[in-house]
């Protein structure tokens, strides 16, 4: 049986120039059209969120979803060259990819990854874990993600999509939790800490809180 293609998942977050908030009305409704034009006429699939007021080192999220990085740079180039674009720097970008588990055979798809409907939010965890957890034997650490994973089936509510960042970007995994019910993530995390995988986290941050936004509404509330 051939392997099913993988996707590239690109997590492009963005903060405006304050000279953006100082033009006129008329021309950043006329940019915003702009942009949702060349996205919607990529040849990739995309998503935005809003970051605004929740940090200080985003404004917002592009999350982008292809079978190729040539095309998440070609779009990501295009938007550039968008009057927006000008007046936009990128402060985190991670890039991850799909492919099988060795923990979950046969795992069901969920969240984007599954095909569902864009939920209300979505919190991009990037996450690095120790040597020593890849030190262990296989069935050691099957045995222990049993236990974790057991604990994300009691939240049915949060979706998880899973990517694989070895190689290409600095982390492990990229994880993006979406969900409709911000506190359900939370009280997730909390639970998920009490588990024996947790122990082997090195790194875990930033934990980045997004809220679903439409493209032409969502450059509007930037100022």
């Amino acid at each position: 049986m051939s392997e099913q293609p993988r996707t590239f998942f690109n997590f492009a977050f963005f903060k405006v120039d304050p000279k953006w908030r100082w033009m006129a009305d008329l021309a950043k409704e006329e940019s915003a059209k702009e942009v949702e034009n060349v996205l919607k006429n990529s040849q990739i699939q995309f998503r935005s969120y809003s970051t605004l007021g929740l940090r200080d080192d985003a404004e917002f999220l592009l999350w982008f979803a292809s079978e190729s990085v040539e095309k998440i740079q070609d779009v990501i180039s295009k938007l550039y060259l968008t009057v927006f674009g000008k007046y936009i720097v990128p402060t985190h970008v991670y890039l991850s990819c799909t492919r099988p588990s060795v923990y979950v055979k046969n795992p069901a798809a969920r969240g984007w990854l599954g095909g569902e409907e864009q939920k209300k939010y979505v919190v991009v965890y990037p996450f690095i874990k120790t040597r020593e957890w890849y030190l262990l034997p296989l069935e050691k650490r099957k045995e222990m993600m049993a236990e974790h994973i057991a604990v994300g089936q009691k939240y049915p509510d949060v979706n998880l999509n899973t990517t694989y960042s070895f190689g290409i970007h600095d982390e492990d995994f990229m994880l993006a939790f979406e969900t409709n019910i911000l506190d359900r993530f939370q009280d997730l995390i909390m639970d998920l800490r009490e588990t024996k995988v947790s122990g082997y986290v090195q790194v875990d941050t930033p934990m980045i809180v997004c809220v679903k936004k439409d493209l032409i509404p969502l450059i509007r509330s930037l100022g």
